[in-house]
């Protein structure tokens, strides 16, 4: 079984010269002394390296270096300009998503502990977007960690979902500080708002486990994007979360927009969450389970029959 760094039952450092033997601590004298030569040679290597001499350009061994194919080149350089600027696994896009979220999440938390200690009920809004900037975090990760060759900027899904969850999303968080700017005092009754807000917060730490943990289970099978043809390499999964849903990752997005909106008090978004969500993935499923049936025939419909969607109304 590979270990996280990749490495199969051996050792997760290797030799320096590459062969796979166990490897050895090395001695502390050694530590400080190549400490001490990076040091006073500015990192320049070690005098050996300096002092050796190049082959010469006429020598044995760069005739007998063959020069690689232009093809080759050619699928280097696409390769590696996919994660230039601009490009879509651009790694300083990446890079700077990552920042902002990281940021947006730390703040957003730091405000809404301040604001709850303060008895302020507007602490729902930073919560809502520490929420979603959780979200957008974890699914880039997940994917970047189960389905790493599939990794992009869009995985972070900040516009991929359409403008439906750009307006659903902003129209919850207006509502949150409308709602509780106005409207400062507890609606409900406190034998039903704590209850409701704790069963929030529940839906929102489950929905969000059950999304991640789905996603890692699935691995390379995994895909934001609904595949109409059967990949060589797809396989069904049935093992762990999926042997209980067959869409984990659909029921925990469901479940964690509805705990968004019972933690933020909205009613009207509550609502529209509520009967949007459930068209989209009623929608989705069905559509889903048809190519499914396609890909993998009575295999699928075995597995269907003995696990649930868990989502209300949806078979």
């Amino acid at each position: 079984m590979a270990s996280e760094n990749g490495s199969v039952n051996g050792s997760a450092i290797p030799s320096d010269n590459g062969s796979s033997g166990s490897w050895t601590a090395p001695r502390s004298s050694s530590i400080f002394n190549d400490a001490a030569t990076l040091i006073n040679r500015g990192g320049l290597g070690s005098s050996a390296h300096s002092h050796a001499q190049p082959p010469h350009p006429s020598g044995p061994s760069q005739a007998s270096t063959p020069s690689q194919p232009q093809e080759l080149n050619a699928a280097l350089d696409i390769y590696e300009k996919q994660f230039q600027p601009g490009q879509p696994k651009s790694l300083s896009g990446i890079a700077i998503r990552s920042f902002i979220l990281g940021l947006a999440l730390s703040s957003t938390l730091f405000l809404t502990t301040y604001l709850l200690y303060t008895g302020r009920p507007i602490w729902r809004a930073p919560f809502f977007i520490s929420a979603l900037s959780l979200f957008h975090f974890l699914e880039f990760y997940t994917t970047s960690r189960a389905n790493t060759s599939s990794a992009q900027i869009s995985s972070f899904l900040f516009s991929s979902n359409g403008s439906a969850y750009t307006i659903a999303h902003s129209t919850s968080f207006l509502e949150t500080v409308l709602s509780h700017y106005f409207l400062p005092a507890a609606v409900l009754p406190a034998y039903v708002h704590y209850p409701v807000l704790l069963l929030g917060l529940g839906m929102v730490i489950i929905g969000q486990t059950v999304r991640a943990v789905a996603m890692l289970t699935a691995g390379t099978n995994f895909s934001h994007v609904v595949k109409h043809t059967k990949a060589q390499s797809h396989q069904l999964v049935t093992t762990g979360i999926y042997s209980i849903f067959r869409h984990p990752s659909y029921f925990g997005f469901f479940w964690w927009g509805i705990g968004t909106q019972l933690v933020c008090g909205n009613v009207v978004s509550l609502l529209g969450y509520t009967a949007v969500l459930w068209k989209f993935f009623s929608r989705r499923i069905d559509g889903e389970e048809e190519l499914l049936v396609k890909f993998f025939g009575d295999e699928y419909r075995d597995y269907r029959q003995r696990t649930r969607v868990g989502i209300p109304f949806i078979k």
